[in-house]
């Protein structure tokens, strides 16, 4: 994203008309969903997607940057040095929400960055540390995002029933939006 799109975001309500929001909203989307599948797109191999535990997402802090932990010999490294266009999504099927994220990737080795993202999770899967040489960070730089956040299934239900009895077409009030 450049700077004078980062902060840009066109949302899309079920009206059709277009409202105005910035990068935050993305953070807001993501920040409760832990775990994204992450594909890598492997030079003339097939996509390939793994579940990834995003690391440190605030909503006020947020730049546009998402980290991931992974081992320093694992596949994906390999796969990023070819090819380090990323696609990462999220799912958070009990709120009806949805988000699609591309950008670029990196690994690096950077325990003070480690440092500043160790947590619980983090200590289950390198118990040496942050400083563990088989430690590597993956971090994407957001170049889009695309997102679907629907009305609670309570809502949901509700319209679902009121157009199956009256022979309408379901009408929602959730968001679609794009960002970059």
């Amino acid at each position: 994203m450049t700077a004078s799109t980062q902060k840009s975001v066109h949302n899309n309500n079920a009206t059709g008309h277009e409202t105005h929001g910035d990068i935050d909203r993305l953070a807001e989307l993501i920040s409760d969903i832990r775990v994204a599948m992450l594909t890598t797109f492997p030079s003339g191999g097939k996509p390939h997607a793994r579940p990834m535990y995003t690391q440190e997402i605030e909503a006020e802090d947020f730049d546009g940057t998402l980290w991931f932990m992974t081992d320093a010999e694992s596949l994906k490294i390999a796969e990023l040095a070819a090819n380090p266009a990323v696609l990462i999504t999220y799912a958070a099927p009990s709120k009806n929400r949805y988000v699609v994220v591309t950008g670029t990737a990196h690994s690096e080795h950077n325990p003070e960055k480690a440092h500043e993202l160790w947590n619980i999770h983090a200590k289950g899967w390198y118990p040496n540390g942050p400083d563990d040489p088989s430690l590597a960070l993956i971090r994407v730089q957001v170049a889009s995002a695309e997102y679907w956040d629907g009305p609670s299934n309570t809502s949901y239900l509700l319209n679902l029933l009121t157009a199956v009895v009256t022979g309408t077409r379901v009408s929602t009030t959730g968001k679609h939006g794009t960002l970059g």
